[in-house]
């Protein structure tokens, strides 16, 4: 652990009143170059770990850890599935996440190093029942037992609306659930930072924007960030209130700002980040091989005290060094997602200057397995690990299983049957068999209300159907209503409505970069009976052809029935065009229902197709 939360805070007490002052009458530089800084001497991107070396110390050394994680989206138990393993080692799980965590505190502290640690965002949303079923405050809670420190806010710390995160964060029973465990509920024990999320009201961030922590004497400074385009992946009804500023220039007006008061390190928690690519087939968790994404120009343009950029969002590992404002390196990393690794980063600050000597990185993998004698793994079934018990964290999986026996009985019900794995895993053509999956039930659950096709986002699919999967005991094949939530946790309605069939071409043209403000490629995920082409080569507006329904060309004249969820009806990810839909009715319950209600329908449901779209280009 650091140093006690007191003094950290007692600091951004002191530093609130007159930041926010600053941040609203004065005129920050947007980029805020400062004046000479020592340049990076060492550029040594994927090699495991990562290392920058500095100017040589002025004034004597401090050495420090940061300890980094992000997207851990409540995932307190260990994932399963194809997402039990990281580079073939089972991971996961928060009672594993605690040990692996106090072992490398343990391991800091005997080379004379104090710990922080930080997180980047996606906490909680899209989060398992064990937590959803409680709005996330038992991730919260284990997130103060495993000993965080501060995290900036992600998208999905969004999920539920800004009202909902300051009750996280600030605690108090639920509005409407109240406590549903029955021992009230305190809030965050960490600091939650959101510079970039600005009330419109105030014109202030709704959280903190920064934090500063000392060590041994020397002030280091956080600033926690989401992505800019979160209003384009969260619900709109939830965050009507605020705007979503550029991070680069938020983090350089606040650091600018630390500057002012003394803080010559920093430490950038960004929500957003990039990814390896091949070559090799399968990067290590600590390269930085053939690397992009939007984190690169984000720390291109970071001022050159920020360290230390701790990303996320893409759900990637990697540990790279890139190039900041000045030319000089800022090691960036990211522990993919699930609590299944840990970043590990050392540190050094010269006594004199308060500035980075020095930065090493390396990602830790958060292992909860048994090894066979042949350095294999142990399994119960295939693709089910055995979980070692010497590796459990008795105060973390206390708290966790206070919960998951109070959600067990609605957890472990069987509520339907599956044929083999059904993957969310997409194909070349963007589709995947789960996604034709959901689609089906979606469509299958509103035919009554006149439905003809269904549409599915690809981010709402959260983890795939494993076969052999068996939390609560049942048979393989059966699926409970937990492993289902796992699948749609986001409790969206299922909504119908009619498009003309321009109209749903346009949807459909809306998936690809440059049509109508679209700004990220998603592929919907297509009901039976709707195919179509797409050549992502022609011209905006014009890649979508042979558009078909049962087999019949659309007309583009004609109405059509369409059922979505309502995060897709009111423009999430950017379909904007569905916005323009008429007679729109919402069936009852939420979507995991119409899931479940197929998966219980009759036979063992088997996987999608995965073949309604093709890809010409």
């Amino acid at each position: 652990m650091s140093q006690p939360r007191s003094r950290g805070r007692a600091l951004l007490r002191h530093l609130a009143a007159p930041a926010l002052a600053l941040a609203v009458v004065a005129s920050l530089p947007a980029t805020g170059r400062p004046g000479p800084q020592p340049a990076a001497t060492d550029d040594t991107a994927g090699l495991v770990p990562v290392a920058v070396s500095y100017a040589a110390p002025r004034g004597g050394e401090i050495k420090g850890q940061f300890l980094s994680y992000n997207d851990f989206h409540g995932a307190i138990d260990p994932p399963g599935g194809s997402g039990a393993v990281v580079n073939g080692t089972p991971a996961g799980g928060v009672e594993y996440l605690a040990t692996w965590l106090r072992k490398l505190r343990a391991e800091a502290k005997a080379d004379g190093r104090g710990t922080t640690t930080v997180g980047a965002g996606d906490l909680i949303g899209a989060t398992p029942l064990v937590s959803a079923a409680f709005h996330d405050e038992p991730t919260i809670e284990l997130m103060d037992e495993v000993g965080l420190d501060i995290s900036s806010v992600g998208n999905h710390e969004f999920d539920e609306g800004v009202d909902e995160l300051i009750r996280i964060d600030k605690g108090g029973c639920h509005p409407v659930d109240g406590c549903a465990d029955g021992d009230g509920f305190a809030g965050a024990g960490f600091t939650y930072l959101a510079a970039n999320t600005i009330s419109k009201k105030t014109k202030l961030p709704i959280l903190p924007p920064i934090d500063v922590r000392f060590v041994g004497g020397v002030p280091v400074g956080f600033v926690g960030v989401t992505l800019e385009g979160t209003p384009g992946i969260v619900n709109p009804a939830g965050i009507s209130d605020v705007t979503f500023t550029d991070e680069v220039r938020t983090a350089n007006k606040w650091g600018g700002l630390l500057k002012l008061f003394g803080v010559k390190a920093m430490v950038l928690l960004v929500h957003e980040g990039g990814a390896q690519s091949p070559p090799p087939s399968a990067p290590g968790v600590s390269d930085c091989a053939n690397f992009s994404g939007p984190i690169v120009d984000i720390v291109r343009g970071l001022r050159p005290e920020f360290g230390v950029v701790v990303s996320g969002h893409t759900h990637r590992f990697y540990s790279c060094s890139l190039p900041n404002s000045s030319g000089a390196q800022s090691v960036v990393t990211s522990a993919g997602s699930n609590g299944q690794l840990i970043t590990d980063i050392d540190y050094s600050l010269d006594r004199r200057t308060g500035r980075f000597t020095s930065i090493t990185a390396k990602n830790v993998i958060v292992e909860n397995g048994v090894r066979n004698a042949d350095g294999t793994w142990q399994q119960s079934a295939p693709g089910v690990y055995a979980r070692n018990p010497d590796l459990v964290d008795p105060g973390a999986k206390a708290l966790a299983d206070k919960y998951r026996a109070a959600v067990a009985p609605i957890a472990n019900k069987v509520v339907g049957r599956i044929s083999t794995d059904i993957v969310r895993d997409a194909r070349p053509n963007g589709e995947s068999p789960l996604g034709d999956v959901i689609a089906d039930a979606q469509l299958a659950y509103t035919r009554g209300d006149g439905a003809q096709l269904a549409l599915m986002n690809p981010g709402g699919v959260r983890a795939s159907l494993s076969y052999g999967a068996s939390a609560g005991g049942e048979a393989p094949g059966e699926v409970t209503y937990g492993e289902a939530f796992s699948v749609q946790p986001f409790n969206n309605l299922v909504v119908t409505q009619t498009l003309t069939g321009a109209q749903l071409k346009n949807v459909l043209e809306q998936q690809f970069v440059g049509f109508n403000g679209q700004t990220t490629q998603r592929i919907l995920q297509p009901s039976a009976g709707l195919t179509y082409s797409y050549d992502t080569t022609a011209p905006a507006g014009s890649r979508v052809s042979a558009l078909t329904l049962d087999g019949v060309p659309v007309d583009p004249a004609a109405g059509y029935r369409v059922t979505t969820n309502d995060f897709l009806a009111n423009g999430g990810d950017g379909f904007t065009e569905l916005k323009a839909g008429t007679g729109r009715t919402t069936a009852p319950g939420f979507d995991v229902d119409a899931l479940i209600a197929y998966l219980g329908a009759g036979a063992p449901v088997a996987p999608g197709p995965a073949d309604r779209i093709t890809r010409l280009g």
